[in-house]
C-alpha cells in the first residue's frame, strides 16, 4: 500500500476564483523518492503545505491519504501529532519559518523532547549530532546562535536537521537546496538519499530545478499551472520528455548576456580595505568574529562584479557592510565622489537611493503588513515625496511589469505568492528609485529556470539602458558567467582570487575556485 496518496485534490484561496491546484494525484510508496518539479506559481508548495493542511484559508476537494488515513478529514489534534514526527517538512525559506526569538539548539532540542520524550541532555547531545550530519562544521557554537547570526546556507542546513529530528516516514522538502552553494546542494541531496535508505523514509521533493533531481529521485511529476502535465521514471522523462514543457524546464540554462563595458570606464564605487567584524555578547564579555578580511575593488558604470564562494564565505557580510547595514563594517566606501563610509543622518539616507539591495530571503524582507504596491512604492516616499499616490501607484505598477507582474498584484499581500514572485517584488522595490548600484544578493536562488532567465535579461536590459553597477553575491557559476565582467572568489572571509569572469573561470589559478567550478559542472576553459 502506498504510504502517501493524493487523488484528485484541489486546492482554492478564500476570495480567488481560480484553483491554486486542480485535480492532481500522486502516489508515494514507502521508501520512495518522488520530486515535484514545475516553475514558480506552478503549485507544487500548495500541494506539499496541502498534506499537512498548513495554509488556513485554503479550501480543499479530494483526498490525501497518509498511511489509508485521509488528512482531509483528520481534526487539527490528530494533525498536530502528525506534524513533526511521522510527517516532517523542510520549508524553503528558513529565516522566516525558525522562530528568530529562540538559538538554534533549542529549537531542535525541542523537536527531540516532544516527539521522542528525550531528556535535555540527551537532546543536545542528539541536536550536535544532526548539524555535524546535514554539514554544520564547529556545531556546538551554532546551536548557541541564533537564526539571525547564520548565514543563508547554514540556516538551510539547520532547518534539515530539525526536520529529521523527529525520525519521520515521509519527508516532505520544499526546495531544500535553495540557500545551498554548490557543492553543499550535492551534499544535502547525498545526505537525503543516505538517511531515505537507512530509515525506509519516503521523501517527497519540491524543487524548480528539473536537473537537480537528475540524480536523487525515482519518479518526477511535472507540474504546470496546478495540474501535472507529466509523470515518469526519472530516467525515462530525461531521456524521452513527452511534453513541450518539460523539454523546457531542460533547456533553461542561461546563455552569455552580459553587456560589453563603455570604452571609457567611470567608476561607480570604489572601496579600499572593506572589512566586517561581528560582535557576540557571552557571558558578560564581547567576543569578536571577523567574517570579512580586507579587501579592495573598483565597480565602473555598466558593470557587474561577481562576489562568489560557499556558504558563509563572506559573501553576505561583504554585502552589508558596502552598504553600512550592520555595525563593525571597516574601510573606505566612495560612492558618487563622496565618502559613503563617513556620512551620517539625512546624508546618508540620501545618499543611500543611488544603492540599493535585493536580499536573498524575499519573505523576511517584505512587510507582512504591506500590499505590493506599498512595498514597491516605499522608496518613493522617503526619496520622492513630491509625487502623489496615483503617481507613485503608476510608478509602481511600470516596474512590476518589468520584473513580469501586473498590476493586479498591487493589493495583494506578501504570503499569497510563491517564493519566485516574492522575489520578483523584492527585486520591483529596489529598481524603482534607478540606483546607479545594485546589490543582488542571490536574487535568483528562489527562481526556476525559465523565470531566472527572464529576470536575468532584464537586469542585464536595464543595466545596458541605464548604466547601473551591480554587486551580484551568488553560489551560482552559470549565473556569474551569464551576467558578471569581474568576479571576486571569497573562502572564510578572505578574497583568495579575483579578475575578469573569463580569467575566473577560464583559467582558475586557486584550487578552491577549480573545487566550486567542477560542483557547478561548468568545464574551465
Amino acid at each position: 500500500m502506498a504510504l502517501l496518496e493524493i487523488e484528485n485534490l484541489a486546492v482554492r484561496f478564500a476570495g480567488i476564483d481560480q484553483n491554486a491546484v486542480d485535480g492532481i494525484s500522486l502516489v508515494l510508496p514507502a521508501g520512495g523518492k518522488l520530486a515535484l518539479v514545475g516553475e514558480s506559481g506552478s503549485g507544487k508548495s500548495v500541494t506539499a503545505r496541502g498534506i499537512l493542511r498548513l495554509d488556513q484559508s485554503a479550501l480543499y476537494r479530494g483526498a490525501i491519504r497518509f498511511d489509508g488515513e485521509d488528512l482531509l478529514s483528520v481534526n487539527e489534534r490528530r494533525l498536530r501529532a502528525l506534524r513533526g514526527s511521522r510527517v516532517a517538512m523542510i520549508f524553503q525559506e528558513p529565516m522566516s519559518a525558525l522562530n528568530p526569538l529562540y538559538t538554534i539548539g533549542n529549537q531542535i532540542d525541542e523537536v527531540l523532547q516532544l516527539h521522542r520524550g528525550m531528556t535535555r541532555r540527551q537532546a543536545r547531545q542528539e541536536t550536535l549530532a544532526l548539524l555535524a550530519r546535514v554539514g554544520i562544521p564547529d556545531p556546538a557554537p551554532k546551536a548557541q546562535s541564533f537564526p539571525h547570526q547564520l548565514s543563508g546556507g547554514q540556516r538551510q542546513r539547520a532547518m534539515i536537521a530539525m526536520a529529521l529530528a523527529g525520525e519521520p516516514e515521509l519527508l516532505i522538502a520544499d526546495e531544500p537546496t535553495t540557500a545551498l552553494d554548490v557543492t553543499l546542494q550535492a551534499q544535502i541531496l547525498e545526505l537525503l538519499a543516505e538517511l531515505q535508505r537507512e530509515r525506509n523514509m519516503a521523501v517527497l521533493l519540491i524543487t524548480h530545478d528539473l536537473n537537480l533531481v537528475r540524480g536523487f529521485a525515482d519518479q518526477v511529476a511535472v507540474m504546470q499551472h496546478g495540474r501535472i502535465v507529466e509523470t515518469a521514471p526519472v530516467s525515462e522523462l530525461f531521456a524521452s520528455p513527452r511534453e513541450a514543457y518539460t523539454r523546457e524546464l531542460l533547456a533553461s540554462r542561461p546563455a552569455r548576456m552580459a553587456a560589453p563595458l563603455p570604452a571609457e570606464p567611470v567608476a561607480l564605487l570604489a572601496v579600499k580595505g572593506l572589512a566586517q567584524t561581528y560582535r557576540k555578547r557571552r557571558f558578560l564579555r564581547n567576543e569578536y568574529f571577523p567574517a570579512l578580511a580586507p579587501l579592495d575593488f573598483t565597480l565602473h558604470r555598466g558593470e557587474t562584479l561577481a562576489v562568489v564562494g560557499e556558504s558563509g564565505s563572506g559573501k553576505t557580510s561583504l554585502a552589508l557592510s558596502l552598504l553600512r547595514l550592520v555595525p563593525g563594517g571597516a574601510g573606505q566606501i566612495i560612492s558618487g565622489g563622496s565618502r559613503f563610509d563617513q556620512l551620517e543622518g539625512r546624508a546618508l539616507r540620501s545618499a543611500r537611493r543611488q544603492l540599493q539591495i535585493v536580499f536573498q530571503d524575499p519573505f523576511g524582507a517584505l512587510s507582512p503588513r504591506q500590499n505590493v504596491g506599498e512595498i514597491v512604492a516605499e522608496g518613493l516616499l522617503a526619496h520622492a515625496p513630491q509625487l502623489s499616490n496615483s503617481q507613485r501607484r503608476e510608478r509602481a505598477a511600470m516596474v512590476l511589469a518589468q520584473v513580469g507582474l501586473d498590476e493586479t498584484v498591487l493589493e495583494r499581500y506578501p504570503h499569497e505568492f510563491s517564493g519566485g514572485q516574492r522575489q520578483r517584488i523584492a527585486i520591483a522595490r529596489a529598481l524603482i528609485l534607478n540606483p546607479d548600484v545594485l546589490v543582488l544578493d542571490e536574487p535568483t536562488s528562489a527562481l526556476d529556470a525559465t523565470v531566472q532567465k527572464q529576470v536575468l535579461e532584464l537586469l542585464a536590459d536595464l543595466q545596458c539602458q541605464y548604466g547601473m553597477g551591480y554587486v551580484l553575491i551568488t553560489h551560482d557559476l552559470g549565473l556569474v558567467r551569464a551576467l558578471a565582467h569581474q568576479v571576486l572568489v571569497l573562502q572564510n572571509g578572505k578574497l583568495v582570487e579575483s579578475g575578469s569572469v573569463e580569467a575566473v573561470l577560464g583559467t582558475p589559478q586557486h584550487p578552491y575556485t577549480r573545487t566550486l567550478l567542477a560542483a557547478s559542472g561548468i568545464a574551465a576553459g
